[in-house]
């Protein structure tokens, strides 16, 4: 069958993740045609860098304009029409699936979500004036709705320590022995100075792992640069691929993510993190993260329930830092779970399946 998405990138990496990594399964994994219109092509053609060039060839990635009907770019009816996270289809885009001999099916893919509530509305209707069929599907963790993306599985980290990517090895050989390792991939309005003093007065030896473009956060309103113990050494980690993402979350025995692409690879990497979830003005975002904390410490005991929530809603370190052990435990668990619920192939599996 032949796929088009179209994504419009809201909060910069998060929504463009998505929309690649369920390119590539479709793809790749399921022998799917698949185009992308993307109105941000650099941050699309960035994310998508770094990845096999078979993987990638097999992926028609065209800016949002070439959607539209005319000489240069005549739309080709697909089967389905994937609108990532309720963005709108072009009218003259639209136009010409209303000519079209036969209508393909539209599919409004929501954002992932923990909230009891999408079981009610995943996979239903949503009549349209037009009369093209359209369903929204809700990704999430629960078996009855949409599920999540989880290709490529990663390999857990210790079977691939060695396996150094190439354009990490120099920062990877700053590392010190026996020192542990945070990544951090998070919001401007993340307490980033001041949760890194605090952990920096623990008197733990800790490498940080600044995700691209972090370093800069650490001065962002032109404060006096951060002055941290010995104790803690900075990095900055260049750009790099999502399966380069991948791999640094799996050597990393703490990480800090935010969105909703390095979120769900957080949890395969099988190690805790801090998910800073998208703030909304109408504070959803608490509600969202309070539905997936449900569902993560459903078997945590109260230890570690008190620490995670405490992390989560950015206590600082010295608040919770103790039960990273516990919560290492917990990690792989989730990880197995999540990968049991998902044997099905996932969000990308359950797409091909709802609309045969």
């Amino acid at each position: 069958m032949r796929w088009d998405i179209f994504c419009q990138i809201v909060d910069n990496y998060g929504d463009a993740g998505v929309c690649w990594r369920l390119a590539r399964s479709l793809s790749s994994l399921h022998g799917q045609e698949v185009r992308i219109f993307c109105d941000d092509l650099p941050t699309l053609n960035l994310l998508a860098s770094g990845v096999d060039p078979a993987i990638k060839d097999k992926i028609d990635i065209q800016p949002w304009e070439a959607s539209y009907s005319n000489a240069r770019h005549p739309v080709q009816t697909p089967d389905v029409v994937i609108e990532a996270f309720g963005c709108e289809l072009p009218e003259r885009y639209l136009a010409g699936l209303f000519i079209a001999p036969i209508k393909p099916l539209i599919i409004n893919l929501e954002y992932l979500s923990a909230e009891p509530w999408i079981v009610d509305f995943h996979a239903k209707a949503s009549p349209q004036s037009h009369g093209i069929s359209k369903y929204f599907f809700f990704p999430g963790f629960q078996k009855e709705v949409g599920g999540i993306l989880v290709d490529p599985i990663p390999p857990e980290g210790e079977k691939v320590a060695k396996q150094i990517p190439y354009d990490l090895k120099a920062v990877w050989a700053k590392l010190r022995s026996g020192a542990k390792r945070i990544s951090i991939f998070c919001y401007p309005g993340a307490p980033l100075r001041k949760w890194l003093e605090d952990l920096g007065a623990l008197g733990e030896d800790v490498d940080i792992l600044l995700t691209h473009g972090h370093a800069e956060l650490l001065n962002l309103y032109g404060e006096q640069p951060i002055q941290l113990p010995s104790n803690l050494q900075l990095l900055s980690l260049p750009f790099v691929s999502q399966d380069d993402l991948d791999w640094v979350l799996s050597q990393c025995d703490f990480n800090i993510v935010r969105g909703e692409d390095s979120f769900v690879r957080a949890q395969l990497a099988g190690k805790p993190f801090i998910w800073h979830i998208y703030p909304q003005e109408d504070r959803a975002h608490e509600v969202k993260l309070a539905a997936f904390l449900d569902l993560y410490l459903e078997e945590a005991n109260q230890e570690l329930r008190l620490a995670t929530i405490a992390a989560m809603t950015w206590a600082m370190p010295s608040q919770w830092f103790k039960a990273l052990d516990l919560w290492s435990t917990h990690s792989k668990a989730w990880r197995m779970q999540l990968l049991k619920n998902q044997e099905d192939g996932g969000l990308a599996a359950r797409l091909l399946r709802f609309v045969a």
